[in-house]
């Protein structure tokens, strides 16, 4: 995209093996140690590491008013463009830092944090080549990983979550993630939530259905051909006309109870939610479902048509994360920031949360917000905001002034992702 400017590239793009995905990790750690930070989440049932790299101005640790981002592939063992792409993302991150101007400033103002494979042991029982939906799909206990995660419909069936799936959970809870996606092959589409509905067939919409569109037909436009209407891979398992590359996940298919979840695993503890879905109602995240190519296991000249095709639409994606309404929360007497405060827009679609610091960062797309600051011990703040395409982010330092021991007050409060239900609220509007 001319927006983006020239940049040089090189990784070479092949079908690497797990090993020599870490040991490229681990060489553009060691070049560019400055500006990268290398880690493990956790490991597979296996054994082998759930490596990230981190990238960013300040790789090592959060920043408070640095907004965090991440992609995560290979979550299916036989779907590895995004191993490939994750690595040649990085590449192009690194060799050009100081170099082209957008993507130095994307570096510099994010932090950002790269999985090429959540599923290494089925990447081992995965074949060239293939098309198929089975071998390599699954971990080795032979759970699909994409149906391990907590249901937001029955979030109590919580037991037996595999390794890989709880080093994701505990990873994501850890530093406060914005915005994300995961990277699959099987079509050539945009996937937004919900996946998970009552019924299959149909729009199951969450409250930011609007702002999921709008992200969702951002990364499609900015691929070569997923915007335009057609079907989405001729003479294959999938030829749906997807309306502009893009689908809501229900309306697709529903992730939980559908077959794959029965033919895939004889594992009785199966949890049957998708990882996006629980991104955005369990976690402080909005994430997107990726399917990056028809072929679930592409060929070295397969992957760099692939990346050519999607190399803009990766970089524009990570831009959106500065779409946002942010700033701090901060005590008004002692200007230390203040964690826990649940923040809405319009009393509509997710709460989030602030961070340790104070920090937050919502999401947005242009329109006139009504922005409520709550927390238990303190009055509750309103802010409105307008947000325009001309300049569709806001920065708000946000003061609260502490509850009086005297005041009179009942309240249930709950932390996280769950729900702040004042019975009696003290406003102060500004």
């Amino acid at each position: 995209m001319q927006r983006i400017g020239s940049f040089s590239e090189t990784m070479q793009i092949k079908v690497h093996t797990n090993e020599e995905i870490l040991n490229e990790l681990t060489n553009l750690h060691k070049k560019y140690p400055h500006i990268t930070y290398l880690y493990e989440i956790g490991k597979s049932v296996q054994g082998r590491p759930l490596t990230v790299l981190a990238i960013g101005k300040f790789p090592m640790k959060h920043i408070p008013g640095i907004p965090e981002f991440k992609y995560v592939a290979n979550i299916h063992g036989n779907e590895i463009s995004g191993r490939e792409l994750l690595l040649c993302l990085a590449d192009i991150l690194l060799i050009n830092y100081g170099k082209n101007e957008v993507l130095t400033r994307l570096v510099d103002r994010t932090r950002i944090h790269l999985l090429p494979t959540m599923n290494p042991d089925g990447f081992t029982e995965a074949i060239p080549g293939s098309y198929g939906w089975l071998q390599g799909r699954t971990n080795a206990a032979d759970v699909d990983l994409n149906r391990d995660f907590p249901q937001r419909l029955n979030p109590t069936m919580i037991r037996n979550i595999q390794p890989e799936t709880s080093a994701v959970m505990q990873w994501t809870k850890s530093i406060p993630f914005v915005l994300s996606a995961n990277l699959h092959d099987g079509s050539m589409v945009v996937n937004f939530p919900y996946d998970d509905g009552r019924v299959e067939g149909i729009e199951a919409k969450t409250g930011d259905h609007e702002l999921f569109v709008v992200l969702s037909y951002l990364y499609a436009r900015a691929h070569k051909y997923m915007w335009k209407k057609g079907p989405r891979c001729i003479n294959q398992h999938d030829d749906d006309d997807l309306n502009e590359g893009i689908t809501n996940g229900n309306k697709w298919y529903r992730v939980s109870g559908q077959f794959f979840s029965c033919l895939l695993s004889s594992n009785s503890g199966i949890v049957d939610g998708g990882m996006q879905d629980w991104n955005y109602v369990f976690a402080n995240c909005f994430e997107l479902t990726i399917e990056m190519s028809c072929v679930k296991y592409s060929t070295n000249d397969q992957l760099k048509e692939i990346w050519n095709d999607h190399k803009f639409a990766l970089i524009s994606f990570i831009e959106k994360i500065h779409h946002t309404i942010s700033g701090f929360v901060l005590d008004e007497i002692t200007g230390t920031g203040i964690s826990d405060v649940q923040i809405s827009i319009n009393n509509l679609g997710k709460v989030i949360i602030s961070s340790t610091d104070g920090d937050f960062w919502r999401l947005v797309i242009p329109g006139i917000y009504n922005v409520s600051f709550q927390h238990f011990k303190y009055e509750t703040v309103v802010k409105t905001v307008t947000i325009s395409k001309k300049k569709p982010y806001e920065f708000l330092n946000v003061t609260m002034l502490r509850k009086r021991h005297t005041r009179n007050f009942t309240e249930v409060y709950l932390t996280k992702s769950q729900v702040f239900l004042p019975l009696i609220v003290l406003v102060r509007r500004t």
